[in-house]
């Protein structure tokens, strides 16, 4: 029986703007047919076991041709999978979804068409040009720029298109634009007329150049604008300049490599993409409950002695949740812990126990075991019974110090850190051709797997790989395990806390991204 294939529009590049039901496609897919104008973002979104088929196009080189392409799409749907061609854009703009459909129709296999945000519409946005204005453009036209200048004298009505509208948008012609100027010219606009092209619009790599018909291919040759763009020739233009908004963010222009656990990645990646910044999840981390017989035994004595305790000590987010996750698998509850002071490293791990219904002691010094050592020490007595519950990877400071003071310490491994699964051919890509600027580590553990996963990618030794990637740390040490890896670290959080973390990125990027930063 056949399968079903949808054809998606991805949008223009921000992995954001695709809409729900296309997202919702991609999860379901069973193959993913994909271009280069798709962010590889949207392809963390498959479920596992999925393929992904890259089929992009290159100005100088086609990967696959468009009737292999339609041919694909047939026999993986006759292969009975549900299928989604992701196209950049909008798929019935440009992108030959008409071609796609006509022969899966002919073959009997059902499809649906998903709309998608234009890059026609959306690029210029993204650079302050609104393609329509009250007091400029009421009307626009798209034509695409990309044939050659014989196909596109057969394409375009030059005499026509020339005054038709008021904004022209040309799709994919920067190769042609000295040409397009000079019809244009030829059949009526101005040689004043303002004209801008905008590559790689909604992306990290956002560039924009400006200028007139008259003086546009000088400026393109001179910047070596380089496809893939959109140029928008109309008085809306004019607009930029107070309406620019994506380039003033703080984090604009800058990809950044997050290496947090997916399951914690959201608050990290919410706030870069708030402050402009591009996210790229590459989790190398997951964290998981105990698979060993004696750690799990640990837990299990720990939490049927919890009335005994003096002292708990939380020293992170994780070892909350896990906390609370193993208390109810033994049927217990909070209130065995009602003699007990319980005290919390840093905001982000006393505000997962205030979720819990505990207010928490908080430490306010170094958002680290020292700190929990430095506010509580005088309180702390030999015979008190202390009960650290922490991951597989914690240091054994705390315990030890705790110990030599006389307190009675219990260690409760309440979860394991494990090396996460996928390999990312993307991230290679991005960071072979200079894409991912700083790479963002909130553990040990982050560092550690890091290194590890990219050698199981094959890269023999990564740090040449690493040159000029900014490598942000979450705290000191973070830093000194990025170090011992042979990572020059040279931002650094000036609390261990994400808030921290992305104001030294923002620092990073207002110093013009060059220099350390250890606050």
């Amino acid at each position: 029986m056949a399968g079903k294939v949808f054809l998606v529009g991805a949008g223009p590049g921000d992995a954001r703007l695709i809409t729900v039901k296309g997202w919702e496609s991609i999860g379901k897919a069973d193959a993913v047919v994909y271009d280069r104008l798709a962010s590889p973002r949207l392809l963390k979104l498959m479920k596992p076991g999925a393929v992904k088929i890259y089929v992009g196009k290159r100005p100088d080189r086609h990967t696959m041709k468009q009737e292999e392409i339609n041919q694909l799409l047939v026999d993986l749907a006759l292969e009975g999978k549900v299928v989604v061609r992701l196209k950049g854009g909008d798929p019935t703009i440009f992108g030959r979804v008409g071609e796609e459909a006509e022969l899966l129709h002919k073959n009997g296999i059902p499809f649906e068409i998903v709309p998608g945000v234009t890059a026609a519409i959306s690029v210029p946005a993204y650079a302050g040009i609104p393609v329509t204005h009250r007091d400029y453009a009421s009307s626009i036209s798209i034509i695409t720029g990309h044939e050659s200048p014989d196909k596109l004298d057969r394409s375009i009505q030059w005499d026509k298109v020339t005054n038709a509208t008021g904004t022209l948008v040309f799709m994919m012609g920067v190769a042609k634009i000295g040409y397009i100027s000079e019809q244009l010219i030829r059949h009526g606009r101005p040689a004043s007329t303002p004209v801008a092209l905008v590559r790689w619009g909604t992306r990290a790599e956002q560039d924009t150049i400006t200028g007139t018909l008259e003086d546009i291919e000088a400026k393109v040759i001179a910047a070596n604008f380089q496809p893939p763009a959109v140029i928008v020739v109309g008085d809306v233009v004019n607009q930029r300049e107070q309406l620019k908004w994506a380039e003033v963010l703080p984090l604009f222009g800058k990809r950044i490599l997050v290496t947090r656990a997916r399951s914690q990645a959201s608050e990290l990646v919410n706030r870069i993409e708030e402050l402009g910044g591009e996210p790229y999840e590459f989790p190398v981390i997951e964290t998981v409950m105990p698979s060993s017989e004696s750690s799990k035994q640990s837990v299990k004595d720990a939490l049927h002695a919890l009335n005994t305790f003096d002292w708990v000590f939380f020293t992170s987010v994780n070892g909350v949740e896990f906390f609370f996750r193993h208390l109810e698998n033994e049927g217990k509850d909070i209130r065995s812990l009602h003699q007990a002071r319980i005290a919390a490293v840093g905001p982000s791990t006393a505000e997962a126990l205030r979720k819990h219904g505990i207010a928490p002691e908080v430490v306010k010094g170094p958002f680290q075991a020292e700190g929990m050592l430095e506010a509580f020490e005088s309180e702390l007595k030999a015979g008190q019974n202390v009960l650290i519950p922490h991951g597989d990877l914690a240091r054994s400071w705390l315990p030890e110090q705790l110990s030599a003071r006389g307190l009675h310490v219990t260690e409760a491994i309440i979860y394991d850190t494990i090396l996460a699964g996928e390999d990312d051919d993307e991230l290679l890509k991005l960071l072979e051709e200079g894409g991912i600027h700083a790479v963002t580590f909130t553990s040990s553990s982050t560092v550690k797997n890091f290194m590890k996963m990219l050698k199981r990618m094959g890269v023999e030794d990564p740090l040449p790989l690493l040159k000029g990637v900014e490598v942000a740390c979450i705290g000191p040490v973070t830093a000194k395990t990025a170090e011992a890896a042979g990572l020059e670290v040279t931002l650094m959080a000036k609390e261990a806390t994400m808030t921290s973390l992305i104001d030294v990125l923002c620092e990073w990027k207002r110093a013009g991204s060059v220099g350390i930063v250890n606050n």
